[in-house]
């Protein structure tokens, strides 16, 4: 993956981000965002900052 790719990302204030399953929602300001994830990936939220993570490189 690229650097890019794992950069965490911050999360800016009066946005939350919820998952569940593959589904990643985002709620901000601004609306709403909905994205399907592709399986073995691993979506982490901790402190502001959302970490997401594929199961391998190849």
């Amino acid at each position: 993956m690229s650097r890019i790719g794992n950069a965490p990302i911050d999360i800016p204030q009066g946005v939350t981000i919820t998952v569940d399953n593959n589904i990643v929602t985002v709620k901000g300001p601004k609306g709403e965002l909905k994205q399907e994830l592709s399986e073995g990936m691993k979506v982490s939220q901790e402190d502001g900052v959302l970490t997401i993570e594929r199961p391998s490189e190849s």
